[in-house]
Formats: C-alpha cells, structure tokens, sequence
C-alpha cells in the first residue's frame, strides 16, 4: 500500500520536519511540499493526494480556508502552534490535529489513524494461524501473567514500571510505553497523557481536561487533547 501525500506550511523548518518524519514511514509518499495554500489547490485537482498535513495559520490564505475551498477533500491532517483552531477541525472532519512542537512518536500516533482508515475497507489477507487475539501476556517480577484486553481500564506509567490497572488487581511491568502501546488493539485504546493510556469503552466522562473512569480521575495532556476530543467525535 502507498499513500500520497503533500506538505503545506509557510515555515520551511516545519516543512523539513514533516518530509523528515514522512520519509520514515515505507508506506508514505511524498509527492511535493508547498510554503502556500494557493498553490496546491490546482495540484490537488491533477494529481492522486490522498493525505495534505497542512499548517492553518498562513500568510493570505489559512489552512481553514483551504479545506472550505476544496471540493474534493482529502485526508487532512493540520499541524498548528495554537490549540484555538480545535472546534473549527473537528466541524471540517479532519483526520487529526497536530500541535507544534511535533514529536515523532505523536505524528506516529496521527499515522496509525491513517493507515486503519486506508485499511479498513479493504478486504482481508487470510493467512495460516493468524487471527485477532483478546489478551496478551505480560512481564511481571516473578511470572508471565496473561491479561484480557476487556479488562483494562487504564494504563499508568511508574517511573522505570507501568501499572495496569484492570476490574480487579493492579498489575506492575517493566516495559515501555510504545511496546505496550503497539500491543494493545488500537481501536479500544487511546495514550491521553505522557504517563496514562485509557481503554476507551471504560471512559464514564470527559470534562475539560480530565477523564473519568470509575472512581479514577486521569489527566488529558495538552500534547494528547486534541487528536483524543476528534477520535471521540468519530466513534460517537
């Protein structure tokens, strides 16, 4: 699979960034890079562009004006300093919202949504012993403990240990947030904050910038908040 992309920022750091971060990734292709939002439009109507990462606060024309001008959109994913843009994205559908300074591990994330989006209309490759597991096993001090995935609440990162927090014990590990991450279905299972992953069908409420699960109240990060509010528009 190959998806085509293209870049558009006025700031040519923010675009050596994204071509940087792109480049990393088989399965994207970097078609062109624009420092303008006028420009691209034309280009978009001859040639396949199946995901823009586009900056919103340009000189003439803004990314929100762009996406209005559009009439064929794609996948769009905005990278923007400011957070106040966030009502307006989730009513134009973008794909993701990106706030600078952009780590790879949170273009990773915007990623992740990309390729599940691609993928799931296509049909699946059947192969020997392959099938979706509902549990995985985990490490801890004296034993390998099989955990289900349904009883997940929470993910809490402890200094050099994680703690799963699950319906009924709590769970130490030493392991990293991205492994634990890329074995948890993506799906059901949102990173809110730099120390705590969050099982989505246990969410009870949001409000601001906590969430509750049970009796537990976790923090949303600013880094996190966005990408969270617009994955929870989309599963409404």
């Amino acid at each position: 699979m190959k998806i085509n992309c293209i870049v558009i920022d006025d700031e040519v750091p923010a675009i050596e960034l994204m071509e940087n971060y792109i480049s990393r990734v088989p399965f994207l292709h970097l078609l062109k890079s624009f420092d303008n939002a006028i420009e691209p439009i034309n280009y978009i109507q001859s040639n396949q562009v199946d995901v823009i990462f586009l900056d919103i606060e340009m000189e003439g024309f803004t990314g929100l004006q762009f996406i209005k001008a559009l009439k064929h959109k794609p996948q769009i994913i905005l990278t923007t300093a400011y957070d106040r843009y966030a009502i307006d994205a989730f009513n134009l559908n973008v794909t993701d919202y990106l706030l600078k300074p952009i780590s790879f591990e949170r273009f990773i994330q915007a990623i992740d949504k990309l390729f599940d989006i691609f993928t799931q209309n296509r049909p699946p490759v059947a192969e020997p012993n392959q099938y979706r597991k509902d549990y995985f096993f985990v490490k801890t001090e004296y034993r390998m403990q099989r955990v289900d995935f349904d009883d997940i609440l929470y993910v809490e990162g402890m200094k050099e240990y994680l703690r799963i927090h699950t319906k009924t014990e709590k769970i130490m590990i030493l392991e990293s947030f991205r492994n634990i991450m890329e074995a948890l279905p993506r799906d059901n299972f949102f990173r809110v904050h730099k120390s705590y992953i969050v099982a989505i069908n246990k969410i009870d409420s949001v409000e601001k910038n906590r969430i509750t699960i049970g009796e537990t109240s976790i923090p949303i990060s600013d880094t996190y908040k966005e990408s969270f509010l617009i994955m929870l528009k989309q599963n409404s």
